[in-house]
C-alpha cells in the first residue's frame, strides 16, 4: 500500500479540478481515481459539478484518495484542495480557482506564462505553481487537453503510478476510440515531462485565505433590491464568452473579406461587427469590420463557413483578442 504525502485531518488526500465543459476533466478526475485505486492499493472517490452541461461552462471535478483502513463517507465539494488542477488559464477572471489552498498546495495551470506571472494573476500568497502548455501539446498531438493535464497531475502526485495510468488511458479509449489510443498516451507522457515547478514560500506574518463558496447568489432576501428588481441584465451584452476558447481563435483578414455575410449567419453569438458605408457606386452597404471577441468562444464555424481565406483558425496568443477587438479599437477611437 502506498503512503499518502499530506492529508487533512479526516485522513483525505484531496484533488480539485476546475475547468470548462469539452476539456474532459470530468473523464480525467474519474480515471485519476481508478489509477489510485487499481494501481496505489488506496480507497478513491471522483464526482463532478456542473450546470448546464454543455462546452463552456464551467466545471469542477473532485477527487479524494485515503488508506484502504479510512472509509470514505464524505461526497461533499473538495474546499481545502492538495492539488489544484485549473484546465482553462482564463477561469481565474471569473472563478476563484485557488480558493481553499494550503500554503504547501500545488496550483497546477494549462498556461504559457512563467509561475511568478501566474501567481501574480491568481493573487495567490503562497504555495506551488506548476505550468504545463496542455494546450498546445494537446494541439501538436491531435489529443484532448485532459490528457496532458493527467500527465503533469501525474508528476505531482508521485504516490501514482504513471504506467498503470497509461493501462487505465488503454482501457478507457480501447473500445470505442482505438485509433486515439496512442495520441492519448503521447499526450500523456509529453504532460509528464513538460510541466515546469516554482515554489512560493508563506511570507512571515502572513496566513492563508480561507475557502469561499462561488456558487452563493450575491442577492439575498436582505441584499436584494426593494420589489426583488432584477437589475443583472438577461442578454449576454455584459458577458465575456473568452473563457470557453479551448485554444483557436479565428483571426480576420479585412483585405481578402468580400463582405458576403457567410461568418455571421453561422456564428451562434453574433460577434461579427459591421458598419453601413457606401459602395463604389455611392450605394449603402453593410461592410465586416471585424471580430469582437469578448463574445467569441472560438467554435470556428465561420471558418468552415467563410468562402475566402479572410477568416482562419489560429492558435490564441496572449493578448491577441484584446488587441484586435473591434470593441476594443471603437473604444480607442472614442477615447481620443
Amino acid at each position: 500500500m502506498v503512503q499518502l504525502p499530506k492529508v487533512n485531518e479526516l485522513g483525505f488526500f484531496e484533488i480539485r479540478l476546475e475547468s470548462i465543459g469539452g476539456l474532459g476533466a470530468n473523464l480525467a478526475g474519474k480515471m485519476l481515481a481508478e489509477a489510485g485505486v487499481v494501481g496505489a492499493g488506496m480507497n478513491g472517490v471522483s464526482f463532478s459539478s456542473y450546470g448546464s452541461e454543455k462546452k463552456g461552462s464551467a466545471v469542477k471535478a473532485h477527487i479524494r484518495f485515503c488508506d484502504l483502513h479510512t472509509p470514505i463517507r464524505d461526497t461533499s465539494p473538495v474546499e481545502r484542495p492538495h492539488v489544484v488542477g485549473v484546465f482553462h488559464e482564463a477561469l481565474a477572471k471569473t472563478v476563484n480557482v485557488t480558493s481553499g489552498i494550503y500554503d504547501h498546495s500545488i496550483v497546477l495551470v494549462n498556461s504559457v506564462k512563467s509561475p511568478e506571472q501566474l501567481k501574480s494573476s491568481m493573487k495567490m500568497i503562497a504555495g506551488t505553481v506548476a505550468v504545463v502548455d496542455a494546450t498546445s501539446i494537446a494541439l501538436d498531438e491531435k489529443n484532448r487537453v485532459n490528457m496532458a493535464m493527467l500527465g503533469a497531475l501525474f508528476r505531482m502526485c508521485d504516490f501514482l503510478d504513471p504506467e498503470i495510468m497509461k493501462g487505465v488511458i488503454e482501457k478507457s479509449l480501447g473500445k470505442k476510440y482505438p485509433q486515439a489510443v496512442q495520441s492519448a498516451l503521447t499526450t500523456f507522457e509529453r504532460g509528464f515531462s513538460e510541466v515546469k515547478f516554482m515554489h512560493f514560500p508563506l511570507p512571515q506574518g502572513a496566513s492563508m485565505p480561507q475557502f469561499v463558496r462561488s456558487d452563493i447568489s450575491a442577492l439575498g432576501y436582505e441584499t436584494q433590491p426593494i420589489g426583488g428588481t432584477i437589475i443583472n441584465p438577461g442578454s449576454s451584452f455584459l458577458k465575456d464568452l473568452s473563457i470557453s476558447r479551448s485554444g483557436m481563435l479565428p483571426q480576420f483578414k479585412a483585405e481578402d473579406c468580400i463582405h458576403c455575410a457567410q461568418c455571421d449567419t453561422v456564428c451562434p453569438d453574433l460577434c461579427f461587427v459591421w458598419d453601413e458605408q457606401p459602395d463604389k457606386k455611392g450605394r449603402p452597404q453593410m461592410f465586416l469590420q471585424g471580430i469582437d471577441y469578448q463574445y467569441c468562444k472560438g467554435c470556428l464555424k465561420c471558418v468552415e463557413a467563410c468562402p475566402t481565406t479572410a477568416l482562419s483558425g489560429e492558435r490564441e496568443e496572449e493578448g491577441y483578442a484584446e488587441s484586435h477587438t473591434v470593441r476594443h479599437v471603437f473604444d480607442l477611437v472614442t477615447q481620443a
